[in-house]
């Protein structure tokens, strides 16, 4: 038996040198003249160096995409061949091509393991149309109004609580990205699902989506224990809650009460159309569409908001002009909140939100796969099944006046470089899946820089390196953004009776 095992090792080495030396071939078959590795691993490819330090992996492959010239280059992950783009013309190719016949949307470059098939995400045709356009009243004047509320009493009572840690922990300074985290988690769950996830339910929505961030920075190595089935069996639970919570919000609606979040909203336009057609959109399907809404938001939320907080403090001028901006319209003392007209008001303070995530687009990267082989310039064709990666971020960072600077005038009235340079400005996508909720989104950054500045003194613990980038999923500040931070109004406004 053993002479007979002996005799095969030779046999056993050549076809594993076979598949080694046909995958090596399929790759550079598939890369043609474009830039890129001209060896790669057997298998995992490039997928240590991702892992390891994505910052580093994702710099690399901009600066191969700009010194060729064409504006995007390949590499090789976990048996994927990868496309990555920097060219702003060649991502809006892609964003205005997601249709059966040309790229899906995957959001992940592993995510319908981790989402599931039926996710708002992969959606496209006339069925993604219709769910978009019941999503509209969720972002209605009316909708954006009753969040704002929601919004400031989650961000005051936040800031407060990070003021007495941070007097606590004097003279020491204190990280925000998790307290950053949690407010906004907070946020999200209050404002998309209102009363309808008890105080309990929130601490475990918390550790599932907690799980659910560890998991997305993984290898997908779906075995019991490790983190990406973690996550995988948390957003299960994740969806089976936000479907509760639909249940719950359809219930309510059926009785004619007024709407107070969003899922209410949603769920008015849902029974609308329900009584039209005599079609039900099921709680599952919403509870899904909810989560997808979560993941858009809530890490992207969070990285804007440290870039806010390094960036003003790095920027005093900018500071203090959006400190007299506020304080000439809303009276922290007054224990009223911030209005819609009120908000309107701070074009400084937009101008800042929309700089700070022009200048640090916080989804850096959107995948797509290739359904077909898709030309993407008149000398290569994208091979079908290829993970393509346009990067939101590079685009920002592009076309503008010194884009490199931090400058919110570039979107002042007289410079209208949001008008100038608008394909530039990807920081919320373009094309069929552009971030239906940016509304919300600019609207939340506003609110807390308005809030954050007026309520509260900081300062910035700064080491080598603290503002370089890191995944997280999204994009943070290395160093979680230490600061000090100290009470700068007379007293916190009284919103607790609103």
């Amino acid at each position: 038996m053993d002479s007979l095992f002996m005799s095969l090792i030779p046999y056993l080495i050549t076809l594993v040198v076979l598949i080694l030396l046909v995958e090596q071939i399929l790759y550079l078959v598939k890369k043609s003249s474009i830039p890129g590795p001209l060896v790669v691993l057997p298998f995992i490819g490039n997928a240590i160096a991702l892992v390891r330090d994505p910052t580093h992996f994702w710099d690399n492959q901009s600066d191969v995409a700009k010194s060729s010239g064409l504006g995007f280059c390949a590499n090789y992950i976990i048996g994927k061949f990868i496309v990555f783009i920097r060219d702003t013309e060649l991502s809006h190719k892609v964003f205005a091509n997601v249709r059966p016949d040309a790229f899906a949307l995957i959001g992940h470059p592993f995510g319908k393991k981790l989402f599931g098939e039926h996710n708002l995400i992969y959606m496209t045709g006339q069925e993604h149309k219709d769910v978009r356009r019941r999503m509209a009243p969720n972002f209605s004047p009316r909708a954006l109004s009753t969040y704002t509320t929601l919004q400031q009493i989650i961000i005051l009572d936040h800031l407060k609580k990070w003021e007495r840690l941070s007097s606590n922990s004097a003279p020491a300074s204190i990280p925000l990205r998790l307290l950053a985290r949690d407010m906004n988690l907070e946020t999200s769950q209050t404002v998309f699902v209102g009363p309808y996830l008890g105080l309990e339910a929130r601490e475990v929505f918390k550790v599932d989506y907690n799980f659910f961030n560890i998991g997305l920075m993984k290898l997908p190595i779906d075995f019991p224990g490790t983190a990406f089935r973690n996550a995988r069996l948390a957003v299960s639970r994740l969806v089976h809650t936000l479907s509760n919570c639909t249940k719950q919000s359809r219930e309510r609606m059926m009785q004619g009460e007024e709407p107070t979040c969003l899922v209410d909203f949603w769920m008015q336009e849902t029974l609308k159309e329900e009584d039209m057609a005599a079609e039900n959109v099921s709680d599952v399907d919403i509870g899904s569409y909810l989560f997808d809404f979560l993941f858009a938001s809530q890490d992207a939320s969070t990285s804007s908001v440290l870039w806010a907080v390094t960036l003003l403090e790095s920027h005093p001028d900018v500071l203090q002009r959006v400190r007299d901006e506020v304080l000439a319209i809303w009276n922290p003392e007054s224990d009223s909140l911030i209005t819609g007209e009120m908000l309107s008001r701070m074009k400084y303070t937009h101008t800042v939100a929309r700089e700070v995530v022009r200048y640090r687009a916080p989804a850096t990267l959107v995948p797509h796969i290739a359904a077909v082989d898709f030309p993407l310039t008149e000398s290569y064709t994208i091979p079908k099944g290829t993970i393509v990666f346009p990067s939101t971020y590079e685009s920002c960072l592009q076309g503008f006046t010194d884009a490199n600077r931090f400058d919110p005038d570039r979107f002042s009235e007289e410079r209208q470089e949001d008008r100038i340079y608008k394909r530039n400005y990807l920081a919320f996508g373009a094309g069929a899946h552009q971030c239906v909720g940016q509304r919300y989104a600019l609207n939340h950054l506003v609110l807390f820089i308005a809030m954050f500045s007026t309520l509260l003194d900081f300062k910035r613990h700064r080491t080598d390196g603290c503002d370089e980038i890191v995944y997280v999923p999204t994009i943070c500040p290395k160093d979680d953004c230490m600061v000090f931070l100290s009470r700068r109004c007379q007293r916190y406004p009284n919103l607790s009776s609103l």
